[in-house]
C-alpha cells in the first residue's frame, strides 16, 4: 500500500493538466505492451491491449483471445481535469508595478486555497503547423497575494470576499507588461520559436510536492486527488486486468467533468459510445454486448470533516482508510442502483476491500459524476464510488494512504467479473 500512495503522488506530480495526466497514463500504458489506436486510423480488430487518445481524455482497452462479437465490456469511467484557474487568450496584464497573467476560474474551485501558494504553469501551446507541444513549468512562478489584514480589518469576522475578476490575478514579476511576455517566457521552455505559438491551453498548478501526513503518516495530502487518484487506480486495474478471457476491460478518462462533460472530450460527448461500439463488434452486436456490460463511474467523495460534521448524513458517513464509498442519491445525481450495488460489494468481497456508503444529507445537495451522464447514453449498468477526501476542489486535497490500494485491488476484481 505504501508503493501504491508513493506511485500515486508520482502519478500526479507528472500529470499538472489533462495533457499531461493522459501522456503519463499513455506513457505507462505502452510500457506494458498496449499500441495506439489512431482514431482516424483503420480500427485494429484482435486480441490485445490498445489506446486511444482525443486532447484531454485517453481510452484504453484489452481485447482477450477468443472474444467475439457480443463479449460484454467492463468498463472503469473516471476525469482527467481538476479545477483550477486557466490562461486566458490574452494574458500578459498588470497594474500598480506589478506583471500579472489574466485567468478564469475553471469548474467549482475554492478560490481562497489559491491565495499565496506558490504555483507553476502547465498546459499545451497549439503551433501553427498543426502540432501541440506539452509544457509545464514546475517551479515556484505565480502567486495570487492576500491583502494584508491591516487593510481588510474584517477578514476573520465578516469572512473573505473574492471577485474572480480583480483579486484572482497571479503575479510574476515586476515592472510594465508588454504583450507576448508570457508566451516569449513559455516558448523558451518548451523549446519553440515563440512566433509559432498559435495558440494555448494553460493552467496554475501547486509545485508543492504531494506529502504523508499525521502521527502514523497515514494521510496524503496532495492536488488534484480529485480525481487523479481514480485515473491512477483506473490504469493499474486495467493493466491487472488484461487479458481476462470472457470478457473486455476498457478504461477511460475523460475531459471537462469539472465543468459539466458537455465537450467533444467529455463524456457526454461520442467517443466513448463509438469505441465500446467497435469493441462490441459493430451496431447490430452492441445491444447484447452493453446489456451484459457494467460501468463502474469512479470519482473522489465527501470525507465526514470533523469541524462540520452537521453537513453530513449521520447513518453515511465516509471515513479515509475504510474502503472506497459506494455513492448512492434517489435523484440518481448518482447512478448506483442496488444491482450495480452488488456487482461492487461482490468485487470488494472477493479481494477482501472494506467498502463503506456514502449518501448526501437531505439538506445538502450533492454532486455528480460522469456516471449519470454514460447510463443515461449507452444503457450500460453504472454504479458509482470513489475515494474519501476532505477540501474536495481545493487546490490541495487530503485523502487516506490506504484507499488507492483498496481502489485499485476492487476495480481490477470488477473489470474481471464475469458474473451477469
Amino acid at each position: 500500500m505504501d508503493d501504491l500512495a508513493q506511485d500515486l503522488a508520482d502519478f500526479i506530480v507528472a500529470s499538472p493538466t489533462p495533457y499531461h495526466a493522459v501522456a503519463e497514463a499513455v506513457r505507462r500504458l505502452a510500457a506494458a505492451g498496449f499500441v495506439e489506436q489512431p482514431e482516424a486510423g483503420p480500427w485494429t480488430d484482435g486480441p490485445g491491449g490498445r489506446y486511444l487518445v482525443r486532447d484531454g481524455t485517453v481510452l484504453a482497452w484489452s481485447v482477450p483471445e477468443g472474444a467475439t462479437p457480443g463479449t460484454p465490456m467492463r468498463i472503469f469511467a473516471a476525469h482527467t481535469d481538476s479545477p483550477t484557474l486557466k490562461v486566458k487568450p490574452n494574458p500578459d496584464v498588470g497594474a500598480g508595478g506589478w506583471r500579472q497573467v489574466a485567468v478564469e476560474v475553471y469548474g467549482g474551485a475554492l478560490w481562497n486555497s489559491w491565495l499565496d501558494r506558490d504555483l507553476g504553469l502547465a498546459g499545451r501551446l497549439a503551433l501553427y503547423d498543426g502540432s501541440t507541444v506539452l509544457v509545464d513549468v514546475h517551479r515556484p512562478l505565480l502567486r495570487v497575494p492576500q491583502l494584508a489584514i491591516h487593510l481588510d480589518r474584517g477578514v476573520n469576522s465578516e469572512g473573505l470576499h473574492l471577485d474572480a475578476q480583480h483579486h484572482l490575478l497571479p503575479v510574476w514579476g515586476l515592472g510594465a507588461p508588454a504583450e507576448g511576455d508570457l508566451l516569449e517566457f513559455l516558448a523558451g521552455e518548451a523549446g519553440v520559436d515563440a512566433d509559432e505559438i498559435a495558440a494555448h491551453d494553460l493552467v496554475v498548478h501547486d509545485v508543492v510536492p504531494p506529502a504523508r501526513l499525521g502521527e502514523e503518516e497515514e494521510l496524503l495530502a496532495a492536488p488534484r486527488l480529485d480525481n487523479l487518484a481514480s485515473v491512477h487506480a483506473g490504469i493499474g486495474a486495467l493493466l491487472a486486468a488484461a487479458g481476462t478471457p470472457g470478457v473486455i476491460p476498457v478504461f477511460v478518462g475523460f475531459d471537462h467533468e469539472e465543468i459539466g462533460s458537455g465537450s467533444a472530450t467529455g463524456a457526454s460527448g461520442p467517443l466513448l459510445e463509438t469505441v465500446l461500439t467497435r469493441l462490441a463488434g459493430g451496431f447490430d452486436a452492441r445491444g447484447a454486448a452493453f446489456a451484459a456490460s457494467r460501468c463502474l463511474s469512479v470519482d473522489v467523495t465527501h470525507a465526514a470533516h470533523p469541524n462540520y460534521l452537521g453537513h453530513h448524513d449521520p447513518g453515511h458517513r465516509s471515513v479515509p482508510n475504510q474502503g472506497p464509498a459506494l455513492k448512492v442519491n434517489a435523484n440518481q445525481r448518482y447512478a448506483t442502483d442496488a444491482p450495480g450495488a452488488a456487482a461492487w460489494r461482490r468485487a470488494c468481497r472477493d479481494v477482501g476491500v472494506p467498502t463503506q456508503v456514502f449518501v448526501g444529507k437531505n439538506t445538502v445537495p450533492c454532486g455528480t459524476t460522469v456516471g449519470p451522464l454514460l447510463a443515461t447514453r449507452l444503457g450500460i449498468r453504472t454504479v458509482d464510488v470513489g475515494i474519501p477526501v476532505l477540501s474536495m476542489h481545493s487546490a490541495r486535497e487530503l485523502c487516506g494512504v490506504r484507499d488507492p490500494a483498496f481502489l485499485a485491488a476492487a476495480a481490477t476484481a470488477f473489470l474481471t467479473d464475469l458474473q451477469p
